[in-house]
């Protein structure tokens, strides 16, 4: 039987194959929720790989299953979907598509988070498990998930069935672009990623003529106190020993200046490693939120929606040091580091126990990792000028590094748990 680095030799025979759909996704993003034909490409590359198919699971979601005897089943993820960012990367496949939003406005897209680049690496590693079936045995799920970016995808698939497709897997893999150097992994020691809650805070005034502002009761002043306001929740009413943001990511109101709208929308979002503690600041939102009406003299309540939710991404120890020493073995050690817990969120974390309320199971360990993608000369001089990060309009992974590293790093991760 092969080595596992006897295997990544089938890397080499994907990668061009990986390149040319990463190129093409790249250039043609999709948003949440619309990703037709990034499904569709994903689909067609699984079906020529030998999976079986099924395609719109929760949404655009794509899974792909190889079967290969009586083993384990190992799941792979990565995400379908891209933001609503004007890309300014100056490459020659740059994207140029615009689609319609959420709010019904036309807005720019681009994949600034590496979802193509996972989409890539994931194809790539699927292919090659396909070619080398004679050395392993089990069962092989491949996920595309669609709207990570709205935290929507993972339960929707799950509560489409996923699980009953599939079955229920001894193992969900999953990797992330991430601003460090391109060829080099990382695994984090505990918590990898918060949890988090985003709310929807519509104020509700009383409109009117800019120059009678006294017969109103104008929402944008009462929006402005209540962003001032939420600075101090993090700084006097959490714990300095708690790691917590809060993040005014949006404030709509009103179409001109001689007009005082009726009311003001403000969009936010919690980050914190402890559900007890977006338990505690949530509560501390709709505390401020409402006082700040009344004090402002609104006649209505204010309305809080709670618009997305994810769970702290903790994977298991147990079947991530599996992983991270098949990839130690064959990168060596100095390639692979220690991941420090990051406030970023995503809801992939649903695929293990912190969703065993939509899927029904419990016991189904996750494993996620890093994969650096900023080139050589941005890593050299990042002391100076700082690596694009991810939701950057100039995020732009180095692909000839950071593709073979990514199919090879979930192709192992693979079969450290079908060979096992």
């Amino acid at each position: 039987m092969k080595s596992a680095a006897e295997l990544l030799s089938g890397v080499s025979a994907v990668l061009q194959e990986a390149a040319v759909f990463y190129l093409d996704l790249h250039a043609h993003p999709d948003l949440s929720g619309a990703e037709a034909r990034t499904a569709g490409k994903l689909a067609e590359r699984l079906h020529r790989a030998g999976y079986a198919v099924s395609t719109g699971i929760g949404g655009h979601g794509v899974v792909g299953i190889l079967r290969n005897g009586a083993g384990p089943t190992v799941l792979l993820r990565a995400e379908l979907d891209a933001l609503p960012v004007k890309e300014e990367t100056g490459l020659p496949y740059a994207s140029g598509e615009v689609a319609t939003g959420a709010d019904g406005r036309q807005v720019p897209v681009m994949h600034a988070c590496g979802h193509d680049l996972h989409l890539a690496c994931l194809a790539g590693a699927a292919s090659v498990l396909a070619a080398e079936r004679a050395h392993w045995r089990g069962t092989v799920a491949v996920v595309g998930q669609p709207a990570e970016e709205t935290l929507e995808g993972a339960r929707a698939m799950l509560s489409a069935g996923l699980y009953h497709l599939t079955g229920r897997p001894d193992v969900v893999l999953a990797q992330h672009s991430a601003p460090f150097l391109a060829g080099m992994l990382a695994f984090g020691a505990g918590p990898v990623m918060a949890g988090s809650v985003s709310l929807d805070i519509t104020i509700l005034g009383r409109g009117g003529h800019a120059a009678t502002p006294h017969l109103t009761v104008d929402p944008v002043v009462i929006a402005a106190a209540v962003v001032l306001r939420l600075q101090t929740v993090v700084s006097r009413e959490v714990d300095p020993a708690e790691q917590v943001v809060l993040t005014v990511g949006s404030l709509r109101a009103g179409e001109t200046g001689n007009v005082i709208p009726a009311e003001a929308v403000i969009g936010l979002t919690i980050r914190a490693f402890d559900p007890a503690t977006l338990d505690r600041v949530v509560a501390a939102v709709t505390r401020i939120v409402r006082a700040e009406c009344v004090a402002s003299g609104a006649d209505r309540e204010p309305q809080i929606r709670r618009v997305s939710s994810s769970p702290v991404n903790l994977p298991d120890a147990e079947a991530t040091a599996v992983v991270r020493a098949a990839h130690e073995a064959t990168f060596g050690a100095a390639r692979i580091a220690t991941w420090p817990r990051a406030t970023a969120t995503e809801d992939f974390p649903l695929f293990g126990d912190a969703g065993s309320d939509v899927h029904g199971h419990c016991g189904v360990p996750t494993v996620y990792w890093l994969l650096g993608v900023a080139s050589p000369r941005q890593w050299s001089t990042a002391t100076t000028v700082p690596v694009p990060a991810n939701h950057s309009p100039v995020f732009a992974p180095h692909v000839a590094l950071a593709l073979p590293t990514g199919i090879s790093a979930m192709t192992l991760a693979a079969l450290a748990h079908l060979r096992r």
